[in-house]
């Protein structure tokens, strides 16, 4: 084994994955497609730790509470059987994205840990190995492994990958409204969705449909259709969150606000569209000539950030390995494991 780091960035779906064909495979009821963004990286590195009797996990500079290591070690097993091995990791995580507030940190903190892990343990995989590795810990991780636009594909296992599509150039402003952590996860909120929603059937069949029109947009360069599709697919979506058994709220009344004011300036010319995953952030797809002029208009909703297509995920030199805890020692007592 040997120390490696990489980066991953979060992708914003604008043909939306909500809800799984296979909890275990993490296999999407139907298929999606996501904008790679170039800004709110994760930085990961995974350290041998030959001593360590179980996985340690840091983010951030602090140790991860035991709920987050046992996820970080089920999926490093899924790493150990494709190697062959049994060794113990440190991983060493930092994010510029909030975590757990719907703007997809765990796409990219997945992506970035699948790609150093297969690195750490000598495994040399494909692009779309490397997708269907990164699905195994968060679905929408395997659309953070290619670069800028990307499609997800449903199907079984060995389907199941994401890959780069062609697409018009985009920009999409992030409108941050909220950094907490939200009250329900995307994990849950999938299966009550499932379980309860008398709509759900109906949005997996119409998901598919909307996915194979936005592949043909996107390959036609047709931005108008694009944006069209974005906004109507996130709408359906909260629309069905909202109908589970109990109701979840995601959007707040800014978040909407946010939507209106999108609208309003579509009519006065710029051409643009909104979306938001599980959560209250919005982000909002723009030509780029008039990603600042927009950005401008929203800036009185929260913290706004023009952001681009960016690069799949890739490991860094050593130079660039997140720097250590001192609280960190995997060999060390009780405190320090999970």
């Amino acid at each position: 084994m040997r120390t490696t780091t990489a980066r991953a960035y979060p992708n914003i779906a604008l043909v939306k994955y909500w809800g799984k064909a296979d909890e275990e495979l993490i296999l999407p009821a139907a298929g999606s497609l996501s904008l790679t963004l170039n800004h709110f990286e994760t930085t990961t590195t995974v350290v041998p730790a030959p001593d360590a009797e179980t996985d340690v996990l840091e983010l951030d500079g602090a140790l991860a509470d035991p709920g987050q290591t046992d996820r970080i070690s089920t999926f490093l097993d899924h790493v150990r059987a494709l190697a062959g091995r049994d060794d113990r990791v440190l991983v060493r995580s930092r994010n510029s994205v909030p975590t757990g507030a719907g703007l997809a940190s765990s796409a990219s903190g997945f992506a970035a840990l699948a790609t150093a892990a297969a690195a750490a343990f000598d495994l040399d995989l494909a692009p779309r190995d490397l997708s269907r590795l990164a699905r195994r810990g968060s679905g929408s991780a395997c659309r953070s492994i290619p670069d800028g636009i990307a499609v997800w594909h449903a199907g079984d296992d060995a389907a199941s990958f994401a890959e780069t599509v062609p697409a018009p150039d985009m920009r999409m402003i992030i409108v941050t409204v909220n950094r907490a952590r939200k009250a329900v996860s995307s994990r849950e909120a999938m299966r009550l969705t499932a379980a309860t929603s008398p709509f759900y059937s109906g949005w997996v069949t119409s998901t598919e449909d909307y996915l194979e029109q936005m592949v043909a947009a996107c390959a036609a360069g047709d931005f108008t259709r694009i944006g069209e599709i974005t906004e109507s697919h996130a709408l359906r979506m909260h629309g069905l969150i909202q109908s589970t058994v109990p109701p979840i709220r995601f959007l707040n009344p800014t978040s909407h606000a946010i939507f209106d004011a999108v609208a309003e300036a579509r009519e006065s010319g710029i051409e643009a569209y909104s979306t938001a995953d599980a959560g209250p952030n919005v982000a909002v797809i723009v030509r780029p000539a008039d990603a600042e002029a927009l950005a401008e208009k929203l800036s009185g909703f929260g913290d706004v950030r023009v952001v681009g297509p960016g690069p799949g995920a890739h490991l860094l030199t050593a130079d660039d390995a997140v720097p250590p805890a001192d609280a960190v020692n995997p060999a060390a007592g009780e405190g320090s494991r999970a």
